[in-house]
């Protein structure tokens, strides 16, 4: 068996990667997700709401897989500015609660100075596990 891209409904085609690949173990591996929506329109507003469209990107990406939330077993963080990240940190956990309610998977923070996207401020993979029958 090979793996299976997983893209969520009506989302526009990665280019040169997959959003989500489902391996025949049942291993999710979410790709890094920036703060945009599936049509690649960012979300406006600075850090939180890219932190909130990216983390809401994961949650849409294990359910298109047949999973949840709860499913996530990681979660790495590339942070652009660690001061933003922290000066925000209230806003950081009820947004993280809203999309992954009191699920915390093993997580890493990682300053970057910069990622592919300019307009993005964070980026966050994935690894998840697909119960299926």
């Amino acid at each position: 068996m090979k793996p299976e891209v997983i893209q969520p409904d009506g989302w526009q085609q990665a280019l040169g990667y997959s959003n989500g690949m489902l391996m025949p173990d049942g291993t999710l591996h979410v790709g890094g997700q920036i703060g945009w929506d599936g049509n690649k329109v960012f979300a406006t507003g600075g850090f939180i709401p890219q932190m909130e469209q990216a983390l809401q990107n994961i949650a849409d990406i294990v359910r298109a897989a047949g999973g949840d939330v709860s499913d996530v077993g990681r979660l790495t963080w590339f942070v652009k500015d660690k001061a933003e990240y922290m000066a925000h940190q209230r806003e950081v956990g009820r947004v993280y609660r809203r999309i992954f309610g009191k699920h915390f998977p093993a997580m890493s923070m990682v300053v970057v100075n910069d990622l592919v996207e300019d307009e993005a401020l964070v980026e966050i993979e994935a690894t998840a596990f697909i119960r299926r029958g």
